[in-house]
């Protein structure tokens, strides 16, 4: 089973085909981390990793406004929405909530100042009437780990009051900027 199919079973994804909103801060790691989660025609190191991408990431430039990314598993079709998180664009996210059936929000570990507003952001997010009344599945990555003084995964999801979440699934992994494709989950 590959990356993107356990990702699928994990947030209780049923459909044949999946919109995923991908949002966080500007520079929190959104765009390289759905480049990770595509499919690639590369020799895997490992069975287990057949789906992520082991090229080098590319330079990636800030997102300006949105990207769209449509690939497969091999049980579903995603269709990621990776929302620009820099502050004059957050007020495009609420266009595609109504359609979503997944939330990835990306974090970066390291950047410690910025927490409160990453957090402000997500409280918008989940009271927001498209959002608090679904059951959607949230997905958090606690990204770039392996800076020096980066947050650990218990310290950003207590710094996001994540455990104050009762009404939709969520879980936490953690992802390493250096190592992208190894995406360890956090239990």
């Amino acid at each position: 089973m590959g990356l993107l199919d356990k990702l699928s079973g994990w947030l209780g994804l049923r459909k044949k085909e999946v919109n995923v909103l991908c949002l966080g801060l500007d520079n929190s790691g959104k765009t390289t981390i759905i480049n990770q989660l595509k499919p690639s025609n590369v020799s895997p190191l490992s069975e287990e990793w057949k789906h992520v991408s082991q090229k080098p990431a590319p330079d990636i430039v800030p997102t300006i406004g949105f990207n769209i990314e449509k690939f497969k598993s091999s049980s579903l079709s995603f269709t990621v929405f990776d929302m620009s998180g820099q502050s004059r664009y957050r007020n495009l996210w609420e266009h595609y909530y109504k359609e979503s059936h997944a939330i990835i929000f990306v974090i970066d570990s390291g950047d410690k100042l910025r927490m409160v507003v990453a957090k402000e952001e997500l409280d918008t997010l989940l009271n927001h009437e498209d959002i608090r009344s679904k059951k959607i599945p949230v997905l958090f990555f606690a990204n770039k780990t392996d800076l020096r003084d980066a947050m650990s995964s218990v310290k950003v999801s207590q710094m996001l009051s994540l455990e104050n979440i009762k009404d939709k699934p969520w879980n936490i992994w953690v992802c390493k900027q250096r190592l992208q494709s190894h995406l360890q989950r956090y239990c």
